[in-house]
């Protein structure tokens, strides 16, 4: 995907374009594929993939979500800075939340925030169970991109947001993963709002959206300890 198919793609997602945000992506596709050379971020390695693959595979998280009308978003294993760094490049008024466990990635993320001078952005290099307390029912969106297993994501990620807004986990093929997860979101008392499956520009594969909606608010207390959701997630045949 070369910038002018990126523009063209992302203006269909009714999301504007402006000079400011494409240079910012410029300084971020550049410095990623630098700093790739001697830390593995990613296994993309060229600036049409990067565009393709990172940059608006980003961005369609907003054909289930209105981040206009948000306020704060937290990325689970942000990585690089995906979802979360490229939504705030083009939604700046969002308070957001890098977090990821990797020291070399949160310090490419933090040297990523002083070139494309964004305020309001916080790097996080800690467990997402280590900052649950912190963030309880708090947070508008929570997002995660290619993370874990979606019962045991659920079980991490719905703490943090605030009653009646969004968890959103961005997937390849879905199908199986949602079928094992019909419990869990129930158990944590959340509703499935929808799935939604479409393929990439060129053919460049399959996503799925899967927007939760959290009903009550979450009691620190009664949350499982982080081994006990990995070594008995909540799936349909949890007892």
């Amino acid at each position: 995907m070369n910038i002018e198919e990126f523009i063209q793609e992302v203006k269909k997602l009714n999301i504007e374009v402006d000079n400011d945000k494409l240079k910012k992506l410029e300084i971020y596709c550049d410095f990623l594929l630098e700093y790739n050379v001697h830390t593995n971020l990613t296994a993309i390695k060229t600036k049409k993939d990067v565009y393709l693959k990172h940059f608006y595979d980003s961005l369609t998280i907003v054909k289930v979500a209105d981040l206009s009308k948000e306020k704060t978003l937290l990325d689970i294993g942000s990585g690089a800075g995906f979802p979360g760094m490229v939504l705030k490049i083009f939604f700046p008024e969002l308070h957001v939340f890098l977090v990821d466990a990797n020291n070399k990635k949160t310090k490419f993320l933090e040297e990523l925030k002083i070139k494309l001078n964004v305020d309001k952005l916080e790097v996080i290099n800690n467990r997402i169970e280590n900052i649950t307390q912190k963030f309880l029912n708090s947070i508008d969106i929570v997002t995660a991109r290619a993370v874990t297993n979606l019962p045991v994501l659920l079980e991490l990620a719905t703490p943090l947001v605030s009653v009646n807004k969004y968890f959103i986990a961005m997937k390849g093929n879905a199908n199986e993963e949602l079928q094992n997860s019909i419990y869990a979101i129930k158990f944590l008392n959340c509703e499935l709002l929808e799935a939604l499956e479409f393929n990439l520009p060129f053919n460049a594969g399959n996503r799925t959206l899967i927007r939760v909606k959290k009903c009550e608010k979450s009691d620190i207390n009664k949350l499982r300890s982080y081994d006990k959701i990995i070594k008995k997630p909540l799936q349909n045949k949890f007892k």
